[in-house]
């Protein structure tokens, strides 16, 4: 593995669902120590400052992953559940998860009633989150509280980091936002050695899942100038889509959101994006959402407001425990923010308002 490849791996297998980031932050703690000046919101979100002249800037990628909550437990051993973030029920049954307890992790199966056991007539139907479990092998509430199990626990899903057939498409869970906070990661280490005409704050921002919550109290500490949010998007490429819903293509190059549910980019910074992707010879792919927000939003609203992008990874099979993408992406996503984080001194920043 390349050192690229390597970062994915490590923060996509990592733990850290909405309010139980405690693992992944570990891990990227670990990464932005060596980087700069770190410190923490007081729920969590990670903030790695780099330099003290010239504008701020905030490159924002959430860490933690969608998961699961556990919220009761029957007297036959079963583990009933909240999700932590947006699941389609399609995706969840026979899924393996890990239940994260005081005594160590448990493996576990989300289960329903088998289809062997529901009338004809409702074997179409899709099976709602409110009528399945996980299932940990227990027969009794009480040998599911002697393997530690307690209300509240998260829930992760349990899948691995996989290079795919063609060696440049990784499969993995927490895509979303894993690969954000990797570019965030990556931006920092390049301009650990590099001169720029800015201040950087890599963030990390916790609870996205649940209403981009760390957007909201990382923006109070840093007090960004302008915003770069670093996510991945939704591809359009899969059986199902009509070209009008969705253009983004797997391997087609980063994408950038031009409008969201709660959010519409600064146009000037908008077309640096544009612009700069253009001079680089970068494919530019664009995309709109109006069925969901980043922490752009939280951002974008910060004290008086502040400029702000959203520049993604495309990915198949988001919010699932397989999630794709395309490393050609993620490497010119890369080159195209270091390119643009150049471009931002004073006066570009400046030039931004309306």
């Amino acid at each position: 593995m390349d050192k690229s490849q390597e970062l994915l791996k490590q923060l996509t297998e990592a733990h850290g669902v909405p309010g139980y980031e405690t693992p992944v932050r570990a891990l990227v703690l670990s990464y932005l120590e060596p980087l700069g000046t770190v410190e923490a919101d007081k729920i969590g979100s990670l903030i790695c400052q780099q330099g003290t002249n010239g504008p701020r800037v905030m490159l924002a990628g959430h860490m933690d992953e969608i998961g699961f909550m556990v919220h009761h437990i029957s007297d036959d051993g079963f583990l009933r559940f909240h999700p932590l973030g947006g699941w389609w029920d399609q995706v969840l049954l026979g899924q393996r998860v890990i239940v994260k307890t005081r005594q160590g992790d448990l493996p576990g199966v989300i289960g329903a009633k088998p289809p062997h056991m529901v009338p004809p007539d409702e074997r179409k139907k899709v099976f709602e989150k409110k009528d399945m479990y996980i299932d940990i092998g227990a027969t009794t509430k009480e040998e599911v509280e002697e393997a530690g199990v307690r209300l509240g626990d998260p829930v992760v899903p349990d899948a691995a980091f996989t290079v795919l057939a063609s060696g440049k498409t990784y499969m993995s869970k927490a895509f979303d936002d894993r690969v954000g906070v990797a570019l965030m990661i990556e931006a920092l280490q390049h301009f650990s050695t590099a001169p720029h005409d800015n201040t950087l704050y890599g963030v990390a921002t916790v609870m996205e899942e649940v209403g981009t919550r760390g957007a909201k109290t990382s923006a109070e500490v840093v007090n960004p100038d302008v915003a770069i949010v670093l996510e991945s998007d939704i591809c359009g490429d899969v059986p199902g889509f009509k070209p009008e819903e969705s253009a983004v293509k797997l391997g087609g190059g980063p994408s950038m959101l031009l409008l969201d549910a709660r959010m519409i980019p600064n146009l000037k910074l908008r077309d640096l994006l544009i612009d700069t992707a253009q001079e680089l010879d970068i494919p530019l792919q664009f995309s709109t959402m109006i069925g969901g927000a980043t922490d752009g939003s939280q951002i974008h609203l910060h004290r008086s407001g502040v400029p702000t992008v959203v520049l993604n990874v495309p990915a198949r099979h988001i919010h699932s425990h397989s999630a794709i993408i395309h490393r050609e992406d993620y490497d010119r996503a890369l080159r195209l923010l270091i390119a643009v984080i150049e471009k931002l001194d004073a006066e570009t920043v400046a030039g931004l308002a309306p």
